[in-house]
């Protein structure tokens, strides 16, 4: 028997096991695409593959209902998330989320079950912002505070709240130079699709500003600094042309 031939028969014979393997995971109610402890997978033609298995934090992350409201005293969501994976911040600290994301942290780190802690503010039900628009000067700050891009408005003109996007988190109140934005229950619940379209929002938002922040950083350089850099690169051009006619006076002579 060839060597072909018998490599043949065991690529048969493995596509084989593999069929048998993914008939049994598919009655067992387990995916033909699955992945180990160890970070890999397999496919239906018994390829092995690395797959991409969620951090803690990651999880804890997707636990959290992503309002960004700053409340736990971490700048975002992910960041209290990340503290939390590492064991450098209680479980306790999202008030938006209450004793039912405490409950669900408890579960998915381990740690016991704490009462929501009194320095991060108290459980309620969902609220959002509301501009008194006749009482809007159009200052924008509140616009620059909302880390989810949910009030619209330009400049010296009157913004509004859109409440669909709104994750009550209250940053947009502190910065109002005239006291025109209210905070009154919303009629509706928070859900886990609100709080997935908040994060990506909330992405978005940076990458927007920081962008902002890199176009305004070079168009900030000083101007007399750039007069002087022309004056000085044409003082040098002048110097060299003179250079070169003493330099051909010379030969000349």
């Amino acid at each position: 028997m060839s060597m072909r031939t018998t490599g043949d028969a065991r690529d048969r014979a493995q596509r084989a096991c593999v069929r048998r393997a993914s008939a049994n995971g598919s009655s067992s109610g387990v995916s033909p695409l699955s992945s180990n402890s160890s970070g890999f997978g397999h496919d239906r033609g018994g390829k092995i593959h690395g797959v991409n298995a969620p951090s803690l934090a990651d999880k804890i992350d997707s636990l959290l209902p992503q309002t960004q409201c700053t409340r736990c005293g971490f700048a975002s969501c992910r960041p209290y998330a990340e503290a939390i994976a590492k064991g450098a911040a209680p479980i306790n600290r999202c008030a938006p989320g209450g004793p039912q994301l405490i409950a669900g942290l408890a579960t998915l780190t381990g740690q016991p079950a704490q009462s929501l802690d009194p320095d991060c503010g108290v459980h309620r039900p969902l609220a959002v912002a509301r501009i008194d628009e006749p009482a809007c000067i159009g200052c924008t700050l509140c616009i620059a505070a909302c880390p989810v891009d949910a009030i619209i408005g330009g400049a010296k003109r009157m913004h509004t709240v859109l409440p669909s996007l709104c994750t009550g988190c209250e940053l947009c109140v502190p910065p109002c130079p005239v006291d025109c934005i209210i905070i009154e229950p919303a009629a509706r619940e928070w859900t886990d699709s609100d709080a997935e379209a908040a994060r990506a929002r909330f992405r978005i938002r940076n990458i927007r500003v920081a962008r902002a922040e890199r176009v305004a950083k070079r168009s900030s350089a000083p101007a007399d600094s750039d007069a002087s850099s022309r004056q000085a690169r044409v003082a040098a051009a002048f110097a060299r042309a003179r250079a070169r006619r003493a330099a051909s006076t010379a030969k000349a002579e």
